[in-house]
């Protein structure tokens, strides 16, 4: 792997780890919806560090996880597939609230914490695959 692929590589995975530090001390401080907000940071750039790792290639401007995950070529089950669809709306709907902030009332403790742990556990799950 030459340099500037390293680099970017190594900018992917840090910014991830790093995000995944906020994802828990929001979750921590009871501000839920934003939790799940860098919930989905994580796994786009967990899933941009794996695509410069396997394709070579300057990453898609996208924040859909779904669609990376395709262009990263992973063979994804049921679930994985799902939970990327899921997070997906989860940055959409952190900004772009509707009126009735349905989506940050969905966000419980319980809700929350089901959450992050299946973004733990694909995020674990990519990076050994990295």
């Amino acid at each position: 792997m030459d340099r500037d692929r390293k680099k970017l590589l190594d900018y992917w995975l840090i910014t991830a780890r790093e995000d995944l530090k906020v994802m828990d001390s929001f979750y921590e401080k009871k501000h839920y919806p934003y939790s799940l907000y860098f919930g989905h940071l994580i796994l786009e750039k967990a899933l941009k560090g794996y695509y410069v790792k396997t394709i070579n290639k300057s990453t898609p401007f996208t924040h859909n996880l779904t669609y990376l995950a395709d262009k990263c070529r992973l063979t994804l089950n049921t679930e994985q597939k799902e939970l990327l669809e899921t997070v997906t709306r989860f940055n959409v709907e952190v900004r772009y609230p509707d009126v009735g902030f349905k989506f940050h009332k969905l966000c419980t403790r319980k809700f929350t914490q089901e959450h992050i742990q299946e973004i733990k556990e694909f995020y674990n799950w990519l990076i050994k695959q990295i």
